[in-house]
This record gives C-alpha cells, sequence and structure tokens, in this order.
C-alpha cells in the first residue's frame, strides 16, 4: 500500500473555514454534503418542531389559566374571610372595652385604646378592598399574562411559531451560508480524496506527499516566462522508483472546464514543476551518489499530471499529461523504474522535511 502523508488540501481549507467561524458537528465531506442537500427539510422540520412546541404551550396554558382563575377566587375568598374575622375581632376587643372606670387612670387608658380600636376598624374596613388586591396582584398579574400569551397564541399562531423559531432557523442559516462559501473546496475535497484512494492502491515504494507547499526566499526567476515563483502548491507529490509525479486534481463539470474566469490547471502545474527541477537539480542530503554515474549526472524525473474526476477535456497539452481517474494507475505505471527503493524513501524523506518546514 502507498505511505500517505498530510491531508488533502482542500480538507484542511474547509476544516479551517468551519473552525473560523464556529460551525461544529460536521467532521467529514459527506456530513457538509448531507447537510446542504438535507437543507430544506431542516428548516421544515424546525418550523414543524415549534408549532408542536406552540399548541403544546397553548393547551397548557388553557389548563394553567383554568387553575389558577380557579384558584384566585379560592383564595380571594380566604383573604376576605381573614380580613372579615379581623374586624369582627377589633369589635369584640372594642365592645368589651369599657371606658368607665372608678379609676380615672385605667379609664383614660381604656379611652386611647378604644380610639386606636376604632381607627383599625375604620382603616381595614376602608382598605378592605385594597389589601385584597395586595394580596392577590402576584396572581393576578401571572394570569393576566398567560391569557395575553393564550390570545396572541391563538390569534397570531404563525408569528408565534416564527418568533419561537426564529433562533434555531437563523443558526441553520448562518452555517448554510458559512458551508456554501467553501462549496468548490468541498467538491475539490472530493476529488482529491477519489485520487488519494485510487493512489493508495500503488506498492509501498510509493510515497504521496498531499498539499505540497513551498515558499521561496528570494524567489525562483523563470527566464523563459518571465515569472518570479515566490511559492508553490500541489494537490498531491508522488514520489515513484520512477521519479516524482505532480499531480493536480480537478473535481470541475463541463461547464467548469469551459469557464474562462478559472485559473488554468496546465499552467499551474508546469510553474511547479519548474521551480521542483530547479531544487532537485542539485545534491540531496542522505542520498549517496545520486548525481554520480559513470555516463555522467543523473536526474530526477518530473511529470506533470492532471486527473479530472468528472469531465475530460479531448485537447492534449504540452509537458501535461490529462487522465481520468480510471487512468490514473495505469500511467503511473507505465514508466519503468529508475531509483533503488532506498533512493525513493530518500527523494520522499527529502521533499516531505521541506514541506513539513513551511509549515512549522
Amino acid at each position: 500500500m502507498c505511505n500517505v502523508y498530510r491531508p488533502v488540501g482542500s480538507l484542511t481549507t474547509i476544516k479551517s473555514h468551519l473552525q473560523r467561524n464556529n460551525v461544529t458537528g460536521l467532521t467529514s465531506l459527506n456530513e457538509l454534503i448531507t447537510f446542504q442537500n438535507n437543507y430544506s427539510a431542516s428548516r421544515q422540520q424546525i418550523i414543524s418542531k415549534h408549532e408542536l412546541s406552540i399548541t403544546q404551550e397553548k393547551n397548557d396554558l388553557n389548563s394553567e389559566i383554568s387553575q389558577l382563575d380557579q384558584l384566585i377566587k379560592v383564595k380571594k375568598t380566604d383573604i376576605e374571610e381573614g380580613l372579615r374575622k379581623e374586624i369582627e375581632q377589633l369589635k369584640q376587643q372594642l365592645h368589651c372595652l369599657s371606658t368607665s372606670s372608678k379609676n380615672i387612670i385605667r379609664s383614660l387608658i381604656n379611652y386611647f385604646k378604644a380610639h386606636s380600636l376604632k381607627r383599625k376598624i375604620r382603616n381595614s374596613e376602608l382598605n378592605f378592598d385594597s389589601k385584597i388586591s395586595f394580596e392577590l396582584d402576584q396572581s393576578i398579574n401571572t394570569l393576566t399574562e398567560k391569557n395575553n400569551r393564550y390570545h396572541f397564541i391563538t390569534s397570531h399562531f404563525n408569528d408565534a411559531v416564527q418568533e419561537s423559531s426564529r433562533a434555531s432557523l437563523w443558526e441553520l442559516e448562518r452555517k448554510k451560508k458559512v458551508i456554501d462559501e467553501i462549496n468548490n473546496s468541498i467538491y475539490g475535497a472530493i476529488g482529491e480524496q477519489k485520487v488519494v484512494k485510487e493512489l493508495e492502491n500503488l506498492s509501498n515504494d510509493y510515497f504521496l506527499i498531499n498539499d505540497f507547499c513551498l515558499s521561496f526566499s528570494p524567489a525562483i526567476y523563470n527566464r523563459q516566462e518571465n515569472d518570479h515563483i515566490r511559492s508553490i502548491q500541489i494537490d498531491h507529490l508522488l514520489v515513484s522508483p520512477f521519479g516524482v509525479f505532480l499531480i493536480e486534481t480537478k473535481n470541475w463539470s463541463d461547464q467548469s472546464l469551459n469557464n474562462l474566469s478559472l485559473r488554468s490547471p496546465v499552467q499551474q502545474i508546469k510553474r511547479t514543476n519548474f521551480a521542483l527541477y530547479k531544487m532537485l537539480g542539485g545534491e540531496i542530503p542522505g542520498l549517496l551518489n545520486l548525481n554520480q554515474h559513470h555516463w555522467g549526472e543523473r536526474k530526477i524525473p518530473i511529470k506533470n499530471l492532471i486527473v479530472l474526476t468528472n469531465h475530460k477535456p479531448n485537447e492534449e497539452f504540452q509537458y501535461v499529461k490529462i487522465v481520468t481517474l480510471s487512468e490514473l494507475l495505469s500511467y503511473i505505471r507505465y514508466f519503468k523504474p529508475s531509483f533503488s527503493s532506498t533512493e525513493t524513501q530518500v527523494i520522499a524523506k527529502y521533499l516531505l522535511n521541506l514541506t513539513n518546514n513551511h509549515f512549522a
């Protein structure tokens, strides 16, 4: 089985984008695509859930209102009876109080007590209704709130559902917007993973480095193209006993192939080839005598390969081979080995260290 290093670049882009935008619970490409496909159904599911919730709330309110109304009536009766009992007790105390006494001091005390009792009776009678209202105030307010809510749900059911489901729908819409922003990366990652799965069928003499990236300072100058190359990125770099394959994957539709605004993968891969050719032209640490042969210096062949997982153009392109997914392995295996397993491993290790240091 082929040795595989690093996740595919599009998948890394996707995960970073989701983390930055705090989208959790979607950990695979299948889950992302399922989310997109089921968006309308998920939206309706949220609405239906809140319709049931609001209906249940309405039924609960109807029962609670009836119970609370009965409770207030009972409580009011108890309060009224209690207040009347207090007034009656005050009147009895007044009746039993005698202000006529031979003891002038006692008579004076009783006089003031009687005056106080009369004032309490008068205040209790005047404030009878207000005391009842005060004791029932919290219960009545609660009843009013429940009645208002019940009438709102009854009269404006759809508005109540919309209000209840707003936060969940907003979060669903936010997730969809975040995921739609990386639609190209999602379908790119699908294509790249298809290629990786296909290349895994190669033997362990092959080494696959996904998302191979490098930066150069100073820039590498391509005189023929008048191009200063400051960085390169390729979807897959396959180190084989034959040499190195630069593989760019495109999961493009037929419409995308004809889209003039999309960057040409042919130019991209040729640019990467030039930079890599310059890098591999010298001595590679750990690979003894790579460039030494009695006929002269050996070279590391570099092949440019574009894999189209959907549609393939009919045209052929100079220095770049375009294949479908089903043609990929037969093309790679066509070339005869020119490096030993040890040499292949050292070349792979050298390139892997370069791209790992790039991300360090």
